[in-house]
């Protein structure tokens, strides 16, 4: 388990007769972004709450940072910080004294705890507004206050519970791309969101929770792969193309006022070199070509059967189709 920041086994949870977590395995190799998805209520939060020590589980081996969690819980505290869906900041305080509060909890002397926070204030673009309340802090600068005081004490893991939730495009864009500094740096990424984009923009890998289990795990490319329904739309202005190359390709459901061709296709390189070797055979060319292919929003509601109540949400303006 050496390159492994996170290995779970047979992770179990309940309250009361309600089963939470219902045996799930999860591997996350150190210096990624791991990304845990499923509809509002699936034990996301609880997986993370028990494996950043704040609530014990009932059953499972569980390892954080090298370290059996239910055996030395403080060394998995030492490794990790958190940043929870609601934010940690102490409104009635100054950015800068939120900072060093955190530095004072991590037993940093004042000297280190004013240079770790001069870093980290300009380096998440806070020091304009270090000595203001945060209570006059936009959503944005909060959240990356909070991540930010998460990472005075230098984890090597860090746990984000929907840490974008509520923030305008830009701010979660430039979440996005603090998060990859991180992992850049070495540091692993465990994050819960209700943003599919998100994940498919982030993770190295995704596992997909719903009624207490894992219904699939793998990179997004690899779960995209697992729905079906990929095509390829071709679209003509020459009747007489359009015709032959419904001839030409097989396969195909056809519109002929729109004067497209709908073609099955996974959308991978080999399977669009097969269809466009086909058509310079028959000396046929498309005035466009369309590669349609399932996305995350597919593959969520295929594996949990919940579309429309799962609280998770697709960002905007994220286009789902690519013209080539």
């Amino acid at each position: 388990m050496t390159n492994l920041a996170i290995a779970a086994h047979g992770l179990r949870k309940s309250y009361g007769e309600k089963v939470v977590l219902d045996g799930i395995d999860l591997t996350v190799p150190q210096g990624t972004v791991f990304s845990l998805l499923g509809p509002n209520g699936a034990g996301k939060t609880t997986a993370v709450k028990i494996l950043s020590t704040l609530v014990g589980a009932d059953a499972g081996d569980l390892y954080v940072a090298g370290h059996d969690l239910a055996a030395d819980p403080q060394a998995v505290r030492a490794a990790i910080g958190v940043t929870g869906q609601f934010s940690a900041v102490d409104g009635l305080i100054t950015g800068e004294e939120n900072m060093l509060l955190m530095a004072d909890l991590h037993h940093l002397s004042k000297r280190e705890g004013r240079r770790v926070t001069a870093e980290l204030l300009e380096r998440f673009d806070l020091v304009e507004a270090a000595k203001k309340p945060a209570s006059t802090y936009s959503g944005g600068m909060k959240r990356r206050l909070d991540i930010a005081m998460t990472l005075v004490g230098s984890p090597r893991i860090i746990f984000l519970d929907e840490p974008t939730t509520g923030l305008d495009p830009r701010s979660r864009h430039t979440m996005w791309q603090i998060i990859r500094e991180l992992v850049t740096g070495g540091v692993t990424v465990f994050l819960t969101t209700q943003y599919l984009e998100e994940a498919d923009q982030l993770a190295d890998r995704i596992a997909v929770l719903n009624d207490g289990r894992i219904a699939a795990q793998g990179t997004a490319e690899e779960l995209k792969r697992m729905i079906p329904g990929g095509h390829v739309r071709l679209r003509f202005t020459d009747p007489a193309a359009y015709r032959a190359a419904a001839l030409a390709v097989g396969e195909a459901t056809g519109d002929e006022e729109a004067l497209a061709l709908q073609i099955p296709n996974d959308g991978s390189q080999r399977a669009l070199r097969s269809l466009l070797d086909r058509l310079d055979s028959a000396g046929i060319e498309a005035d466009e070509l369309t590669v349609h292919t399932p996305d995350l929003d597919d593959v969520f509601f295929a594996l949990t059967g919940a579309a429309g109540t799962t609280g998770t949400t697709r960002i905007p303006n994220q286009p789902k189709e690519n013209v080539r």
